[in-house]
């Protein structure tokens, strides 16, 4: 099985686990506060990869682990961590939950845009196009009538929180090469801190022990393992992409919620499930699909005046290939070949 196969089944796996977020802190958050909630959650997450980091380390070579060259982009990545879910809260604090998850879906745009003007990474037309798509569908998926259509100054806290988290994903994929059990293992031991730091001075209540435990064995898997597969897709696919197979976790959220929870299925999620299938479908295209340049010569050899002569023509062609086939299509300029071909009389 190729890299990008496998990068795309770890994107799906990261959206999977996250799902498993909702049904579950949905019943938890009864007993614990949000900001509480956060914290336990990465900081499950670091505690679960750290344990796995221990039996990894000895196997990582020196170059994988975190060098002092990708100190700003780690810090970023956890001051980012914290400052989102907090601009979250307050905006939804002084808006609505209905318009914030609206506005959320920012982050898939945000994202794509930010790895391709500030980082560079290279974005199709078919990408974006696979984007907007998703976009739409998580829109139709969260609209809860015209009342979450109205801006307010909330609006501009939830927008930046999912800039924030559009940053944070570009700064993860910028050393997503290194150790993935040190990355993830950092990113929710501080991040973790951090919200906890948070929760205590907004003078949230701390939850009872007996709810402590679950809430981290939550985090472990739906932050720690999702983080870790959300990582490992990003070396390959990049954030763009990886961002856009990722944003299936609400749907595969919502479906948990009416699997375990009794939650209806509306037709307003067929829809948006629709529309995010046709979507994924084109981000799969895109991910699959390698556009190379190459160049070939070519000699003709010909007999003029009882002579013999040989001319080399070099000439380029598009190439392009689908990894989860060995089978090629090529494009030639035939047309431009002859061209060069030299005129004998």
């Amino acid at each position: 099985m190729n890299k990008t196969v496998i990068a795309i089944a770890y994107a799906l796996a990261a959206a999977l686990f996250y799902a498993l977020n909702v049904p579950c802190s949905k019943l938890l958050l009864e007993n614990i506060p949000p900001t509480f909630m956060a914290a336990f959650l990465y900081l499950g997450a670091g505690i679960g990869v750290g344990i796995m980091y221990l039996f990894h380390y000895k196997n990582e070579k020196p170059a994988e682990r975190l060098a002092r060259k990708d100190l700003p982009y780690t810090v970023g990545m956890v001051v980012l961590d914290i400052a989102a879910p907090i601009l979250l809260m307050i905006g939804v604090s002084i808006g609505t939950s209905s318009n914030a998850s609206l506005l959320g879906n920012f982050e898939i745009v945000g994202t794509t845009a930010i790895a391709a003007l500030i980082f560079r990474e290279k974005v199709s037309a078919r990408l974006w196009a696979a984007i907007g798509l998703i976009t739409l569908s998580s829109a139709i998926l969260s609209f809860e009538g015209a009342g979450s259509l109205k801006f307010s100054s909330g609006s501009l806290f939830v927008l930046g929180a999912a800039v924030c988290w559009g940053l944070e994903n570009n700064c993860t994929r910028s050393i997503s090469e290194k150790s993935t059990h040190q990355i993830v293992t950092i990113k929710g031991l501080f991040s973790g801190a951090g919200s906890m730091i948070v929760a205590f001075a907004m003078g949230e209540k701390f939850p009872e022990i007996k709810y402590i435990l679950p809430a981290l064995l939550l985090g472990f898997v739906a932050y720690g393992l999702s983080i870790f597969t959300y990582i490992r897709a990003q070396k390959t696919l990049g954030a763009a992409k990886t961002s856009a197979f990722y944003a299936a976790a609400p749907f595969i959220g919502a479906f948990l919620s009416f699997a375990l929870l009794r939650e209806k299925l509306t037709l307003s999620y067929l829809a948006a499930l629709t529309v995010m299938l046709a979507g994924a479908e084109l981000a799969a295209v895109d991910a699959l699909a390698h556009r190379h340049s190459h160049e070939h010569s070519h000699t003709f050899t010909h007999t003029h005046d009882g002579s013999t002569h040989r001319h080399t023509v070099t000439h380029s062609h598009e190439h392009i290939h689908y990894t989860s086939s060995e089978n090629h299509a090529h494009r030639h300029g035939s047309a431009e070949l002859e061209k060069q071909l030299p005129e004998h009389r």
